[in-house]
C-alpha cells in the first residue's frame, strides 16, 4: 500500500513553514516489513516541489511588501493543495491590503475547501457587492454586456483600459468552464488589438484552460507574443509565455528565459521563474545557482538569502543552508517561527535530535509553534525516551479538534517508529471512537492496519475514506495496491488504481501502482513502462525494486541487476529492495544493511 514517509503534523508543519525539505516527502508502502521507512502523511495535502515553490515566492514577497504576488502565490498553493490554511492566508492578505479580487477568489476557494466553516462564506458575501469597475465586477456574476460597459468606459484612458485587462480574469475566476471563459476574454478583448493588456488577457484565459486544447494553445501562444510586440520585454507577459512554454516543453521556456535574462539580468521574477521551472524539474543545483547569481550581485538582500538557504535544504547541503538560515535568525528575518522551524528541520535531517528537540521547542507560539511541538515530541521518540514522549503529548494544551486528532496521530506515529504497530492501532482506534469518520485517522488506522495484516480493516477503513472523498487518489491507490499486491482481487485493485491515475496522472507512486498491476496481470510491457515513467520521476527503492522483477521477468536479468544496485548504492538499508533481490537471486544478493 502506497503511504507517504512523514505524517499529517510533518506536512502541516512544511506548510506552515512555506516549505519542506525533499526528503520530508519521500513515500514508502505500508507493505514495507516494519523497518523499513514507515509513517504515513495524510491524503489531505501534499507539497510537489512546485508546491513548496509556490509557498516560498509567497513568503518572499510577503517580506518584501509585495502583497499582491503573495497573495496569489498562496491562492495558487491552496489551490494545488486543498489546505484551508493557505487559502484563508491569501484571502486575509488580500483583504489586509485592500486586494478586493484576489481577497474573493481566495476566499471562495477556502470555503469550497471548508464547506462548514463559517468565516469563508462571510467573506464572499461581503466581497460580493460591487460597482460598474470592472475591479467592482469582481464579485462575481457579471454579464458579459456589463463588462463591455465597464471596459467602454475604461477606454478614454489609456492608463485605465490596461488596468481594466489585467483585473479581467480576476472577474470570471469562479467559473468552472475555463474554455467558455477563454472565449469570451477573446470576444471581450476584439475591439482592443493595439493593447498589449488585451493580449495578455487572452493568454492568461488560455492558459487557465490547462492547454489541453491545441486550439487554445496555439491562440494563447499567438496572443501572448503579440502582447510583447506591442510592449517588448514586459515582464508580467514574459512570466507568463515562459508558463505557457513550460506546459509543453520545460526545456523550451528554460532557453527562453535563459535568453530574456541574458539581456534583462536584474529581472528577479524571471529569474524565480527559471528557479520554479528548475524546481518542477527537479533540478535542484541549477535552481540554487539562479539564486546564487541573485545572491552575488546584492549580499545584504535577505530575501534572496532566505531562497538561497531553502534550495541548499533542496540538495541536501545542511551545512550552507544552517549558516544561511542562522544569520537570518540573528538579523530577526521573517515571520514568527520561519527560520527556526527550518533550523528545527535541518537538525532533525542530521540526526541531531537533542539540538532538533531543542530548536523546535524554541519555535515562538504561534500555529508553526503547535506543530513543532508536535515534532519535539517526535525528536524524543528518535532518541528512544517513546515514554517521555507519550507523557510530552499528553500534556500538550489541544484546544480544538483538529490539535487532539494530530496529537493522537502524533503518539501513534512515535509507537509505530518504536516497532509497536499493535499499540499505535490501539491509539488510532481510540481516536476514532473519538472522532469517529476523520478521514485522516481512517487512512492513518488503515496504514497501520495492514501491518497488522489486518487486511479486512484496510478495506473497510480505506472503503469509508472513499465514500467520503470519492476523488482522493492517495486512498484509491492505496486500497487498490493492497489488493493487487496482497489478495487475488487484481483486477478490481487494478480498477482503482486506475481511477487514482486519472485523477493525478504524473503522481510516481501511482505509476508504480499501475506498473506493479500490470506486472500482477501480466502485462510486462506496459508494467515496464509504467514504471520507467515511475522511476525517471522518483528513484525510490521501491519503485527499483518492481522495475527490477519485471526485466528479470523480461529476461534482461543484466538490467534489472543494475535497476538494483544502482537503488541499492543510494539506501543500503532498504530491506524491500533486499528481498527482492535476496528472493530472485539469492546467491548473489546482499546481506541486510550491506553497503
Amino acid at each position: 500500500m502506497r503511504i507517504h514517509s512523514r505524517r499529517l503534523l510533518l506536512a502541516a508543519l512544511a506548510v506552515a513553514s512555506f516549505a519542506g525539505t525533499a526528503a520530508a516527502q519521500a513515500p514508502q508502502k505500508a507493505a514495507a516489513p516494519t523497518g523499513e521507512g514507515s509513517a504515513a502523511a495524510s491524503p489531505r495535502e501534499e507539497l510537489t516541489a512546485d508546491v513548496m515553490y509556490r509557498i516560498l515566492v509567497g513568503d518572499v514577497a510577503l517580506q518584501r511588501g509585495d502583497f499582491g504576488v503573495a497573495a496569489r502565490a498562496y491562492f495558487e498553493a491552496a489551490r494545488d493543495t486543498r489546505s484551508p490554511a493557505l487559502a484563508r492566508r491569501a484571502a486575509e492578505i488580500g483583504l489586509a491590503t485592500r486586494q478586493r479580487a484576489i481577497a474573493l477568489e481566495a476566499a471562495r476557494q477556502w470555503a469550497q475547501i471548508e464547506p462548514d466553516a463559517e468565516r469563508p462564506r462571510q467573506l464572499v458575501k461581503a466581497l460580493s457587492a460591487g460597482g460598474g469597475s470592472v475591479e467592482a465586477l469582481a464579485g462575481g456574476g457579471a454579464t458579459k454586456a456589463e463588462v463591455e460597459r465597464a471596459l467602454a468606459a475604461a477606454a478614454a484612458s489609456p492608463e485605465a483600459l490596461a488596468a481594466a485587462f489585467l483585473e479581467l480574469n480576476r472577474l470570471f475566476a469562479h467559473e468552472p468552464d475555463k474554455p467558455s471563459v477563454f472565449r469570451t476574454v477573446s470576444e471581450l478583448a476584439q475591439p482592443y488589438p493595439a493593447v498589449a493588456e488585451a493580449h495578455f488577457a487572452v493568454a492568461l484565459a488560455g492558459y487557465s484552460t490547462g492547454l489541453t486544447d491545441l486550439t487554445i494553445v496555439t491562440a494563447s501562444r499567438q496572443a501572448v507574443d503579440r502582447a510583447l510586440t506591442l510592449k517588448p520585454g514586459w515582464e508580467r507577459a514574459v512570466l507568463l509565455k515562459a508558463e505557457i512554454l513550460a506546459t509543453e516543453s520545460p526545456d523550451v521556456a528554460i532557453v527562453f528565459l535563459q535568453a530574456y535574462l541574458q539581456g534583462n539580468p536584474g529581472s528577479r521574477p524571471a529569474a524565480g521563474a527559471l528557479a520554479q521551472i528548475y524546481v518542477g524539474q527537479k533540478r535542484y543545483p541549477e535552481a540554487r545557482a539562479v539564486f546564487d547569481a541573485l545572491w552575488a550581485t546584492d549580499r545584504s538582500n535577505r530575501d534572496v538569502q532566505f531562497g538561497v538557504a531553502v534550495l541548499a535544504m533542496q540538495t541536501k547541503d545542511w551545512k550552507t543552508a544552517e549558516s544561511l538560515l542562522e544569520d537570518l535568525d540573528r538579523a530577526d528575518y521573517g515571520e514568527t517561527g520561519v527560520v527556526e522551524t527550518y533550523l528545527a528541520q535541518i537538525a532533525e535531517e542530521t540526526g541531531r535530535y537533542q539540538l532538533a528537540y531543542e530548536r523546535y521547542l524554541a519555535v515562538p507560539e504561534s500555529e508553526r509553534g503547535w506543530l513543532a511541538k508536535l515534532r519535539a515530541a517526535a525528536m524524543l521518540g528518535k532518541m528512544k525516551r517513546v515514554d517521555e514522549a507519550r507523557r510530552f503529548l499528553a500534556d500538550l494544551p489541544a484546544v480544538t479538534q483538529e490539535q487532539r486528532i494530530q496529537v493522537r496521530q502524533a503518539e501513534a506515529q512515535l509507537l509505530r517508529d518504536a516497532g509497536d504497530a499493535r499499540a499505535a492501532f490501539a491509539v488510532l482506534e481510540q481516536a476514532l471512537v473519538e472522532h469517529p469518520d476523520d478521514p485522516d485517522l481512517l487512512y492513518d488506522s488503515a496504514m497501520v492496519a495492514e501491518k497488522l495484516d489486518r487486511l479486512d480493516v484496510v478495506e473497510t477503513r480505506l472503503t469509508r475514506l472513499i465514500e467520503q472523498k470519492p476523488d482522493n487518489a492517495q486512498a484509491l491507490n492505496s486500497l487498490g495496491y493492497t489488493l493487487v499486491d496482497r489478495t487475488p482481487r487484481v483486477a478490481e485493485g487494478f480498477a482503482l488504481i486506475e481511477r487514482a491515475h486519472k485523477l493525478s496522472p504524473k503522481d510516481p507512486f501511482i505509476l508504480d501502482s499501475m506498473g506493479w498491476a500490470n506486472f500482477r496481470l501480466g502485462r510486462l510491457d506496459a508494467a515496464e513502462e509504467y514504471l520507467r515513467r515511475a522511476f525517471a520521476e522518483r528513484p525510490d527503492a521501491e519503485i527499483a525494486a518492481h522495475l527490477g522483477e519485471v526485466l528479470w521477468a523480461k529476461g534482461d536479468r543484466v538490467r534489472a541487476k543494475e535497476v538494483w544496485q544502482s537503488q541499492l548504492d543510494a539506501t543500503p538499508d532498504s530491506t524491500v529492495l533486499q528481498d527482492t533481490m535476496r528472493r530472485l537471486m539469492p546467491a548473489s544478493a546482499p546481506a541486510p544493511g550491506a553497503r
